[in-house]
């Protein structure tokens, strides 16, 4: 037959052939051939233009899919073995995907009839939709414990590595998964409590030498108390939970919203679409939505969830694991707003004139379904001219109006004039042991600096409807550096020929007027990180004290309640605001804002020291097997004890301490910051440049030694040196007396 079929006929046979998707198969299923060819793929996109069907390479499917993060329930065991679950959730119209569970040696049995959250891969086979890793069963939530492992006759035992902790845990023979003496583990309690003896645990993941790369972000969690499990009741919790339907809310299913995240991202907290304003009044301006994920609906006050989420404060992110504020049926599945599949949201709508002014702004609670999921670099190549599948058919009716409205929001910055650093950021890359393979600094792309102005101009809003209906809520507050600071800064800035003027109000724009006279020469780095060091911490507060770095009167956290509790706070006052249910912020919780501002600043505070151990012990294993050799980069710091050297391959800071700084004695001067030679008058200041010889890394300690060679491009003497700097004491006239006499003796029996 060369009929075409229609449009329901094609959707109709995809859904019941959900592996034979691609345009020969649908040609061959109806018998067409030839020049009919041609209208079978007019008619397909149509259907892809209509958003009945997606193109995926060669294959068309259709758009409703599975969240990466799901719910299932194991059907059965076939002949072959392979365990098969289906979702608890699906919302597509065709055929319900079937789901292979791949189960690692380490997970526990399941059956039939089992709940289970998972990891899911969309893969083309003949019997199955997607793979599936076990993240727990629903319903279990095992205690998990970190130890080094020590062999026994009858297995083995965990010892804790908790300072002052002297529990220990029984691992019968059969739960040992291979586990050698000696090495660091990673279990979880096993079988019935017992009244007598050890309780019993399973090896779940083994870690190797407690120095290795892949055991450093889990020391970094215990050594810094960061809580890495969830309570029962708070999983029981997450458990029940069910995604919510439309009633109460406004349905912007149909609305375009993209989220743009890094290609490894997990949880999806925002999503956003822009478009030209169709205001005859408002020529040239543009309309945003950024719509976030409503986590107030799922986490209420005074829960276990509540209790849990308050007391991390925030997910703690490390190069290989993230410890998450919310358990994973919320931050992976049902709090994160997925391709494809309807998710909970609070969205604002934002009007720009055309030079980037907001205009006016409204929030509203809605229902949307984000028809892509797509990461910064392949967004940034479809601008530049080389879309891939995923973004082409979004490039022209959503990603160039993002980037149009961004173009004004920039000309709004420029004027607004926050402060603009330029820092690289380091990236540390990891393969499946956890080894480190690479030290890169991140590239910055307009598609990151797009996401992040319009995450600014929606706490900027959220700030402004809370103050304008008079709703308490938690600031985010940076306030500006201090008098004493700025002097060093001033100073730092005269000594490498800059100025910043005193004796006016401080502005951004003044330091930005700084960091852009320094910008290409040899000391912008230096005038870049004193500019940072000079800066006050931002922190969490019930008062507005103002936002200085950004240049705004008004700022509060909004765009990532998944992953911080601040946000969440600020989503419950939006709720309470506007009358939206009863999960909003309540009158009690007013008097508690203090405190809690100050609690998760601490919390903030806690895992910033914590992720930048774990790096520190990341590079020092990284450079380990670099012993020896020499590298080049900049003073960073100077103390009494020693001077820190920037290396410029891959940002790490190294210490060379007193004793390796050449041979002469070194005088350090705390107002000026320098160190002084004893002998030479050489100073030794922030900026210069360094050749330095790697001496030790130690990736237990994350320490870094180093050698100085040479300091701007002169060679430092080596060898020890003289004590304290100073030339031999010349000897009293008693001694010279004795050495003399001491000589004739020997003269005299030489004879």
């Amino acid at each position: 037959m060369n009929r075409i079929p229609t449009k329901s006929e094609i959707l109709d046979w995809i859904s019941e052939n959900p592996t034979l998707t691609a345009k020969r198969d649908i040609a061959k299923a109806f018998g067409i051939k030839g020049a009919a060819r041609i209208d079978l793929k007019r008619v397909l996109k149509e259907l892809e233009a209509d958003g009945h069907l997606e193109k995926r390479k060669r294959s068309y499917q259709d758009p409703d899919r599975l969240p990466p993060v799901s719910v299932l329930q194991v059907t059965e065991q076939d002949a072959d073995g392979d365990l098969f679950a289906k979702p608890m959730e699906w919302h597509g119209e065709g055929v319900e995907p079937v789901v292979l569970v791949v189960p690692r040696a380490s997970d526990p049995a399941l059956g039939a009839g089992d709940r289970i959250l998972a990891r899911l891969t969309l893969v083309k086979a003949d019997d199955h939709n997607y793979q599936a890793r076990l993240i727990r069963r629903i319903g279990a939530n095992p205690k998990h414990i970190l130890g080094v492992f020590r062999k026994t006759a009858e297995g083995g035992r965990i010892l804790p590595v908790d300072k002052g902790s002297d529990k220990e845990w029984h691992v019968p023979a059969d739960a040992t998964h291979g586990a050698q003496d000696g090495e660091l583990v990673e279990a979880e309690l096993a079988g019935p409590k017992v009244r007598m003896g050890l309780p019993r645990a399973r090896i779940v993941s083994r870690l190797g030498d407690p120095s290795a790369a892949k055991a450093v972000s889990l020391i970094a969690i215990h050594q810094h108390g960061i809580p890495d499990t969830f309570p029962d009741e708070a999983i029981a919790q997450a458990d029940q939970a069910k995604p919510v339907d439309l009633k109460g809310r406004e349905d912007f299913r149909d609305l375009p919203l993209i989220t743009i995240d890094p290609a490894d991202a997990r949880d999806h907290d925002d999503a956003c679409y822009a478009h030209a304003d169709d205001d005859p009044d408002n020529k040239g301006g543009h309309i945003i939505w950024v719509a976030i994920a409503d986590v107030a609906a799922y986490v209420t006050p005074g829960s276990a969830l509540d209790r849990e989420a308050r007391k991390r404060g925030n997910s703690t992110y490390f190069p290989d694991r993230v410890v998450p504020m919310l358990p994973d049926r919320l931050s992976g599945d049902l709090c994160s707003l997925h391709e494809g599949v309807p998710r909970a949201c609070i969205a604002v709508r934002m009007q720009l004139d055309a030079d980037g002014n907001k205009l006016s702004h409204s929030f509203h609670r809605g229902l949307m379904r984000s028809p892509a999921s797509l990461h910064y670099e392949e967004v940034q190549q479809a601008m530049d001219g080389s879309p891939n599948e995923r973004c082409g058919p979004l490039l022209d009716p959503v990603i160039r109006p993002l980037y149009a409205t961004y173009r004004a929001l920039v000309a709004a910055r420029e004027r607004r004039q926050p402060l603009d650093l330029d820092l690289p950021e380091r990236r540390i890359e990891l393969d499946e042991d956890g080894k480190v393979v690479s030290v890169n600094f991140k590239e910055r792309l307009d598609a990151h600096r797009l996401i992040e102005e319009f995450m600014v101009l929606a706490n900027v809003a959220a700030a402004e409807t809370l103050i304008a209906k008079k709703i308490p809520l938690l600031f985010r507050v940076h306030e500006e550096p201090s008098p004493e600071k700025l002097d060093a800064l001033r100073e730092t800035a005269r000594a490498s020929g800059y100025n910043l003027a005193k004796g006016q109000v401080l502005k951004t724009a003044h330091l930005n007027r700084l960091l852009n006279d320094a910008a290409g020469s040899d000391e912008a780095e230096l005038i870049n990180m004193s500019t940072l060091r000079s800066m006050t911490q931002a922190y969490y507060a019930p008062q507005n004290f103002g936002h200085f770095g950004l240049a705004l009167a008004r700022y509060a956290h909004f765009t990532s309640p998944i992953r911080r509790y601040a946000d969440l706070i600020v989503h419950r006052a939006l709720v309470a605001a506007h009358g939206w249910g009863k999960d909003g912020l309540r009158p009690e919780d007013y008097d508690e804002l203090e405190a809690a501002g100050q609690h998760i600043s601490d919390t903030e505070r806690r895992s910033m020291i914590a992720e930048r151990d774990t790096t520190d012990r990341y590079m020092a294993a990284y450079l380990s097997e670099r012993i020896g050799n020499e590298f080049t980069g900049r003073i960073s710091g100077i103390a009494r004890f020693g001077v820190f050297v920037k290396l410029d391959e891959t940002g790490a800071d190294g210490l060379i301490p007193m004793r390796s700084i050449g041979r002469e004695y070194f005088h350090y001067d705390a107002e000026a910051n320098t160190l002084m030679g004893s002998d030479t008058g050489r100073i030794i200041s922030l900026g210069q440049r360094a050749t330095v010889r790697l001496a030790e890394a130690a990736p237990v300690t994350g320490g870094i030694a180093l050698e100085l060679l040479a300091l701007e491009g002169d060679a430092i003497p080596q060898g020890r040196r003289s004590p304290a700097g100073r030339a031999p004491r010349r000897r009293s006239v008693k001694a010279k007396r004795k050495a003399d006499k001491t000589k004739r003796k020997v003269k005299r029996s030489r004879r």
